[in-house]
């Protein structure tokens, strides 16, 4: 079993570096990309953000970097549904091309439903909304990650180093 994909580009010959390959930043376009995908398929669209004044601030997002990606190849983004709560969203996205057959790139993204008005404020999701995230995690729930998941960043002293 996989988890669905939300969003597949091919990548722009702009986005190459001096390596021959994807540029570190347009791994994080991709998963904003695949971000505004997953918003539409649980029905945070535009027009819900039109009427409502709400959408999604990312409050955190962690990548790992596993294969290369070259200009010639297409990424596939997988997402899976890690948690959610009455207004925060934890998602996964896994990216895949099609000279691999595990993902080149990981990256999770921690969301946060916001009402932006005179003021911006944190927002509870609608009914509706939680019953689609609650639907899309169901479906993701047996979906082993393919890759590392979130960890510290840190560099560790050895002593005597």
């Amino acid at each position: 079993m996989q988890a669905p994909t939300i969003f597949s580009t091919a990548v722009d010959p702009a986005w190459i570096d001096y390596n021959g390959h994807l540029r570190d930043g347009y791994y994080g376009v991709i998963m904003s990309l695949a971000c505004d995908a997953l918003m539409d398929r649980i029905g945070l669209d535009e027009r819900y953000r039109h009427s409502t004044g709400c959408t999604l601030f990312t409050l955190e997002q962690h990548q790992h970097f596993l294969h290369e990606v070259k200009a010639a190849d297409r990424v596939e983004v997988r997402v899976r549904i890690l948690g959610a709560d009455r207004k925060r969203l934890h998602a996964a996205f896994d990216f895949y091309t099609a000279q691999y057959g595990d993902p080149v790139a990981a990256g999770e993204m921690m969301l946060l439903h916001v009402h932006q008005g005179a003021t911006t404020a944190a927002a509870p999701f609608p009914e509706l909304i939680m019953a689609a995230i609650g639907a899309l995690q169901a479906e993701t729930a047996g979906i082993a990650a393919p890759a590392a998941g979130s960890r510290r960043i840190e560099l560790r002293v050895r002593s005597g180093a």
